[in-house]
């Protein structure tokens, strides 16, 4: 018998052929992948040493557990992280956190945690929890579930209270990079538009294209705006910074912002025009919960 992390271990009724108990491979012991194997146990969410029996087959994430079931046919190309994979790359990284300390408060082997990082895995619900709540997160959000509705759906915090920001909070929340809003005013009237923004030198930062709605912020004073929302405890910050905006023009400045660039414009095509918003003023708000 040979497994990989994140495959299951299935115990069989040996008359029947049912599934008796499974559970999830978290440890290999042998790099050639032969028992033991530390398994979490998916109707207890323990993890035990286990020297599979007879009774005891090796069934890879995501395969059918009819008897008699093929086996999948092998990957093409390079390993597929999938969709959790990369969801749980890029938080852990967001919020800088090793994989051994993620794995230290998630109760798992780091090796697991690259496996599910690099390899379109299936972990069970147990072990998503488990990592939903070393990534103060949900499960619903590293599944991908929701990712086309607005935020904010969930019900408002039985006592909550709203306080305001000081502005070294405020710098702290803004900075380096991400996605936030900005306010133009356009031919056609206001309009508000996200943009991948980075925070160089204490100004915000952003590139799009000449004649685009975001290059109309260009001489004139402009509200940027960037926020966190926490859909499982309804709780979350907004960070609105006001200041002029001017168009970058010399070119060791642009080459200065280019390679301070953590990411190019979601948006594509070509947007080297970098506007740079200089705050005159930064407010801040944070929900929070009041109630025991």
């Amino acid at each position: 018998m040979r497994a990989h992390l994140g495959d299951h271990l299935v115990i069989e009724s040996p008359t029947t052929g049912a599934t008796r108990r499974d559970g999830e491979i978290v440890g290999l012991h042998h790099d050639d992948g032969t028992p033991p194997y530390d398994v979490r146990w998916s109707d207890t969410d323990d993890v035990t040493l286990v020297f599979p029996g007879p009774d005891a087959r090796v069934r890879p994430p995501g395969h059918p557990t009819g008897a008699g079931a093929a086996a999948p046919p092998p990957p093409a190309g390079p390993p597929d992280p999938g969709d959790i994979g990369r969801r749980l790359a890029a938080e852990r990284e967001r919020q800088g956190l090793s994989r051994e300390e993620t794995a230290r408060r998630a109760r798992m082997a780091p090796d697991y945690l690259a496996y599910l990082e690099e390899h379109p895995a299936d972990p069970s619900t147990a072990t998503l929890i488990r990592l939903a709540a070393a990534l103060r997160t949900n499960v619903r959000a590293l599944r991908g579930g929701g990712a086309d509705l607005p935020p904010g759906q969930g019900l408002a915090l039985l006592h909550p209270r709203l306080s305001d920001l000081a502005p070294d909070e405020c710098r702290t929340l803004l900075s380096t990079h991400g996605v936030g809003r900005v306010s133009v005013t356009t031919a056609e009237g206001p309009a508000v538009v996200p943009v991948n923004y980075e925070v160089v030198d204490d100004s915000i930062v952003f590139r799009t294209a000449p004649g685009s709605v975001p290059a109309a912020a260009v001489g004139s004073e402009v509200a940027f705006e960037v926020d966190r929302l926490d859909e499982a405890m309804s709780q979350g910050w907004s960070v609105l910074a006001v200041g002029p905006a001017r168009a970058v023009t010399g070119p060791e400045e642009a080459r200065h912002l280019s390679e301070s660039a953590h990411s190019t414009p979601w948006a594509g095509g070509e947007r080297e025009m970098w506007v740079s918003i200089r705050p005159t003023r930064l407010t801040g708000r944070r929900i929070t919960s009041d109630g025991p």
